[in-house]
């Protein structure tokens, strides 16, 4: 809840496209924001809407009885699902948020909502009118309380509340943030605290400890524990709430990589956006056939553990953008929400110590982190900063005549138009420093 309304402030405040990029962007921290678009961009958000796809087309085969008789032919088949139902919902998200994918998402949250309250009243129909209790006895037997074991546990348990920043991404099409921010954490995340905790109290009610932790898919087991011929029900449940998950990840990950190819971090033709409904079509096209790409890659799992690191990482970086940027009174919107400046500082905190004793004790997961975020700082200084090779005449003639090729199919394919935005004087020109320097306000 703190990061969420620490992040409700920079939403209000700078309200641009984006999120964490958009708020370094501001702060001037240029290579930065390019070290972490690389690892968002290329890496973090192209391996979620794989491994969501692909356990999307695991759950729809348990669904529907298909047997194989070759691990090979499964696997084509989980990746033919899962780049069906991306391509489907890439068609949704080539329309507005306002007219299209707002809709679908609603649909997708009653059905994911439906779903939760099914386990719920399983659990707790056992718990209360049958008395059954035994598995709370002696939960935490055998537990480890060693410093690396629980960070892990912590990034998979923060994992399950995330998308609190969502709407970050996409501030510019929201109508009236400083009161839609704010509602939709209070009432969002309050509803996600209260469906978790019931949720699994209710897996523990039905099922062992031994049982949860060799599940790959726990509501599955309590189902075919419980439900009876219901249970056939309860992966098809499961598809719809992935579904809905993979379409919030899609929206943020478009809106991320338009808003660094707008800034010129990116090729500009990733930039285009389509002139009648305002969406980032070839934005969402170059993330679809990254995460395509990367559903061949192996072992995805693994490489989401690296991520869960720069995440984290990033997100302290966030935090130290915004003191910056309350140090030096800079200029926000005039509607922007303002937290008591103790909350981004425990925030900071809360994410370092995460960081720092991941790099301590599990230094392997952590070098591949900080190895994709020094190959972005080293790509910034290479491609991007203005005495390397920008510098250089012939490279600026070949890139311009790429890039302005590239513009060209981008624009005729989707029917847009090169999202140039404006200039940094421009964008926040409206803005009056709400909270002024001292010194300022004497003269």
């Amino acid at each position: 809840m703190i990061g969420a309304f620490v992040y409700v402030e920079l939403g209000t405040s700078i309200r641009k496209n984006g999120s964490d990029f958009a708020y370094f962007y501001y702060a001037k921290w240029y290579p930065i924001a390019f070290a972490f678009m690389s690892v968002g961009c290329i890496m973090t958000y192209p391996l979620s809407t794989a491994i969501q796809a692909e356990t999307f087309s695991e759950y729809f085969i348990k669904g529907m009885k298909i047997q194989f008789q070759n691990s090979n032919h499964e696997n084509m088949a989980k990746k033919l699902i899962g780049f069906s139902l991306i391509w489907l919902l890439m068609y949704l998200n080539f329309f507005s948020i306002k007219t299209v994918v707002s809709r679908f998402q609603i649909v997708a949250t009653g059905a994911k909502i439906l779903a939760m309250i099914i386990v719920i009243c399983t659990g707790f129909y056992f718990l209360i009118f049958k008395g059954e209790t035994q598995h709370f006895e002696n939960m935490f037997e055998n537990s480890t309380y060693a410093p690396g074991k629980l960070v892990s546990a912590m990034f998979a348990g923060l994992f399950s509340y995330d998308g609190w920043d969502i709407l970050n991404y996409g501030t510019e099409e929201i109508e009236n943030p400083r009161r839609t921010m704010p509602l939709a954490i209070v009432i969002g995340m309050s509803m996600i605290a209260i469906f978790y905790v019931t949720i699994n109290i209710s897996y523990f009610t039905v099922l062992t400890i031994t049982q949860i932790q060799s599940s790959d898919a726990v509501a599955v087991s309590l189902a075919q524990a419980k439900l009876g011929n219901f249970q056939y029900v309860m992966p098809f449940a499961i598809c719809i709430l992935m579904v809905g998950t993979l379409n919030s990840t899609l929206f943020t990950a478009s809106r991320y990589l338009h808003a660094a190819a707008r800034a010129g971090n990116l090729p500009s033709f990733i930039s285009c956006t389509n002139k009648y409904h305002d969406s980032p079509r070839t934005a969402l096209f170059f993330h679809i056939l990254l995460a395509m790409a990367f559903s061949f890659a192996g072992n995805l799992d693994q490489l989401i553990n690296y991520e869960a690191f720069a995440e984290w990482a990033q997100r302290a970086f966030t935090m130290l953008a915004l003191l910056y940027i309350r140090y030096l009174h800079k200029p926000v919107h005039p509607d922007a929400i303002r937290t008591p400046i103790i909350m981004p500082i425990l925030f900071f905190v809360i994410c370092a110590s995460l960081v720092g004793v991941n790099i301590a004790e599990n230094f392997q997961i952590s070098a591949v982190g900080l190895g994709i975020l020094l190959c972005g700082f080293i790509s910034f200084y290479t491609f991007i900063w203005e005495r390397s090779l920008p510098s250089v005449l012939w490279y600026q003639r070949v890139s311009t005549f790429v890039n302005e090729k590239l513009a060209v199919v981008a624009q005729v394919l989707f029917n847009g138009m090169i999202d140039r935005g404006t200039s940094e004087e421009d964008e926040f020109a409206e803005y009056e420093p709400i909270f002024p320097n001292p010194s300022t306000s004497a003269e």
